[in-house]
């Protein structure tokens, strides 16, 4: 990021109305004096893609004064495109040999070589007969590559290769004839539309500069070099394509097509640029605004903005980063831009919440986070009197739920009475706040066991002694636990370090009173008992108990789907949160534990390669007065030594340490598999009493308010919605088993419903 901040300085930013001559000749002469490293240009087309017209210029002129520089930067390429992992590297990379053909740096007829053989893959995928089993995604994703760096060099393929281009284009359609269709339009037929589109506007983008165009004449000197499509990868399974290769299957469109007044083509490139922006600048918000508001574009694209952030917010089943980020950014480009942006979030938050109705439970979990903390940064103020409305919906109604959830994320992040007057223009809405009350402590009107335990607590005696007065005073078990943990929770309760200080002491004691799968159920439920009026709270506490290993995950699930809770899974996301974070602790064990155990398989494959170094320096031997003596350095080999010696030492414990860890991963697994199998068959048991018939009429009085379902469809589709998020999100490693499980549990169900 230095190196390319320092390019940045000696070459400034280019955009709206700079010469992009006068600016690339001063970039030229600078870099022509100084430069060493062909890598780090390639650096800045990867990182900063939007440039890549201007780094492909740069290349071209420099590949007059020197064709090996200019062939060093086309071999790294086809090296780096031949290692992409990352999908996004392949498409920008595929952009960048695009705009390199453009300036006389790649030959044209490699560049279409590389489309033919992404297209043959392409549809060798899909064909069942011929093909692998991948699924269509990967498909997909080359021909999405090839249409997506078109807009970049089309009219210069055209004018050079005009068969071997409509060769292209003939395979794309053929393999858009033979692919999988869905219902609606997906994103790849869209954009083989907006293609259509250019190709009838003579091939003219607005949005991509062409700056080639004013070095044409220098340029057309150059020798250009050939280039060849890398191995591509091979999945054998359809779920490990399903997770490597993008599904963009649709936009998301909040606004009108009026309010981005472009072209189909340019309101595409428009979006790459800025999901490029936002790829490489994950880790420096405030950059990362300062490069979408100055995009080299001739047009305002604030509403194309807004739509491409909250594209990726609620991207499923994960968004490609932290949706801090996001919130992050928009936050920065609200004062980058205030006296335009802002104005466009709120009308993306009122069409949102217009539809939230329809909307994937995960996505709206994310609004909510987002929205909440979105207004944390600017005063809570929101003109609350335009949804005042919700109050009187029915209370399992989503926009009355949304609110709800908002306000009450809103006072975790603020406290009750600012987040209450915030809405006094809507006094209505008062009645959807949590509870201002505190902890409900049991023995608050005394309690003889409890206030002694208290007590002995507060004089810290030890574990021992306190386990020991239990066995004697309290009888019989269940009575303990609840004079138990309502007392140290109410300890506990003054801030979360106090909670922390209670498990850390007194957690011995509650292990050896909830030692099973019943009595830790029962200790979740004194849990919920005791901060009935915090959701955030109940939440805090079972997640911190569950990383003291004093419940179990599954004990979280039973409780979840407990008939107390089972009521209240259409209106709060409450169980969803202890859920979602049961699962997301779960599965982060086994992240943690494969990155250790790769971490610990370097360390032995460094030790192994020392003693193979060794044994190699000493197998060379040199012949010295007809005898045999070593042909290493005495030195070196003395290193080699020392360096062997000591890894063999480490390699010993290095084994023994991956072992115990592969063996706590395969153990992590079938935690993982457990959950799974147990969150299924608790929800097929609720769905059994609660899944509705198809033929059930609706509801008279819902059909008044204007909804086409009645309540039991609502907690039905709230219920199937939170699990569906859950599977897509977490069960990627139980995924062969995933038919097996819908097949034992669903089906049955959906067969009588």
């Amino acid at each position: 990021r230095s190196l390319l901040l320092r390019i940045g300085d000696k070459c400034p930013e280019y955009g709206g109305s700079v010469d992009f001559k006068e600016h690339i000749d001063t970039c030229y002469n600078v870099l022509l004096r100084e430069w060493e490293n062909s890598e780090l240009l390639l650096q800045c087309a990867e990182q900063l893609p939007h440039k890549a017209p201007f780094y492909g210029v740069l290349v071209g002129l420099i590949n007059l004064e020197n064709e090996n520089f200019a062939k060093q930067v086309v071999d790294i390429t086809h090296s780096r495109f031949q290692d992409a992992l990352n999908c996004n590297r392949i498409r920008i990379l595929l952009r960048f040999l695009t705009v390199l053909m453009c300036s006389n740096v790649v030959q044209p007829d490699s560049l279409v070589g590389i489309f033919e053989i992404l297209l043959s893959s392409a549809a060798t995928t899909i064909d069942d007969d011929n093909g692998n089993p991948s699924w269509q995604s990967r498909a997909d994703f080359y021909v999405t590559c090839i249409l997506s760096s078109l807009p970049w060099g089309v009219a210069e393929l055209i004018e050079q290769v005009p068969e071997e281009f409509e060769r292209v284009m003939v395979g794309v359609q053929s393999y858009l004839s033979i692919r999988f269709e869905l219902e609606e339009k997906d994103f790849l037929e869209d954009l083989w539309d907006r293609i259509q589109v250019l190709s009838s506007n003579g091939w003219k983008a607005e949005s991509v500069p062409r700056p080639h165009l004013s070095f044409e004449s220098q340029l057309v000197a150059g020798s250009s070099h050939p280039i060849s499509c890398p191995e591509l990868p091979f999945e054998k399974e359809k779920y490990e394509a399903m997770l490597k290769y993008p599904q963009r299957l649709h936009r998301l469109n909040i606004f009108p097509s009026s309010k981005a007044e472009m072209q189909p083509i340019d309101r595409f490139v428009v979006e790459e640029y800025l999901l490029d922006v936002l790829l490489f600048f994950n880790g420096s918000r405030k950059e990362c605004a300062s490069f979408m508001v100055s995009l080299p574009v001739p047009f305002r694209y604030e509403y194309l903005m807004a739509e491409t952030i909250f594209s990726q917010l609620l991207l499923l089943p994960r968004a490609p980063f932290k949706p801090l980020y996001y919130t992050l950014v928009i936050i920065d480009l609200c004062k980058a831009l205030p006296g335009a942006f802002p104005s466009v979030v709120i009308g993306a938050v009122h069409a949102l919440f217009d539809r939230i109705a329809d909307m994937d439970m995960e996505c709206r979990t994310r609004l909510i986070l987002w929205f909440s903390h979105h207004l944390s940064n600017f005063q809570h103020v929101w003109p609350w009197g335009e949804w005042a409305y919700v109050k009187d919906l029915p209370i399992w109604a989503p926009q009355r739920v949304f609110v709800q959830e908002v306000l009450e994320r809103e006072i975790r992040l603020s406290y009750w009475d600012k987040i209450k007057q915030s809405v006094e223009n809507a006094p209505e809405l008062e009645e959807l706040l949590p509870p201002k009350d505190g902890p409900n402590f049991k023995y608050n009107d005394g309690g003889e066991l409890s206030s002694e335990f208290s007590s002995m607590v507060r004089a810290r005696k030890s574990v021992q002694q306190l386990i020991s007065w239990l066995e004697e005073s309290i009888i019989p078990p269940h009575g303990a636990i609840e004079v138990v943990i309502q007392t140290l929770l109410d300890i506990g309760s003054k801030s979360f370090t106090h909670l922390i200080t209670v498990l850390e002491r007194y957690g011995q004691i509650i292990a050896k009173l909830c030692p099973d799968h019943d009595s830790q159920v029962l200790l979740i439920e004194e849990v919920s008992s005791y901060w009935k009026s915090s959701s955030q709270m109940i939440a805090t506490t079972i997640d911190r108990m569950m990383g003291y290993r004093l419940i179990s995950n599954l004990a979280i699930v039973t409780w979840v789907f407990s008939p107390s809770n089972v009521n209240y899974f259409h209106l709060s996301d409450r169980p969803w949160e202890i859920l979602r974070n049961t699962i997301n602790k779960t599965y982060n064990r086994i992240t943690d534990l494969r990155s250790e155990i790769l971490s610990l398989e370097k360390s032995v494959s460094s030790a192994e390669k020392a003693q193979k170094e060794l044994e190699a320096a000493e197998a060379k031997l040199e012949l010295v007065d007809g005898q045999p003596v070593p042909a290493e350095n005495l030195g070196r080999l003395k290193r080699l030594r020392g360096y062997a010696s000591k890894a063999k030492d480490e390699e010993t414990s290095l084994r023994e340490s991956l072992e115990a860890k592969e063996a706590l991963f395969a153990r992590a697994l079938e935690e993982n598999k457990a959950l799974f199998l147990s969150l299924y068959k608790n929800l097929g048991d609720v769905l059994k009493e609660r899944l509705p018939p198809v033929s059930m009429d609706v509801d008279q009085d819902n059909q008044k308010n204007g909804y086409n379902i009645g309540e039991r469809e609502q907690w039905c589709l709230t219920t199937l919605g939170y699990v569906k998020t859950f599977s897509r999100q977490y069960a990627t490693e139980i995924w062969p088993h995933i038919e097996m499980l819908e097949a034992e549990v669903f089906h049955p169900l959906f067969k009588k419903a």
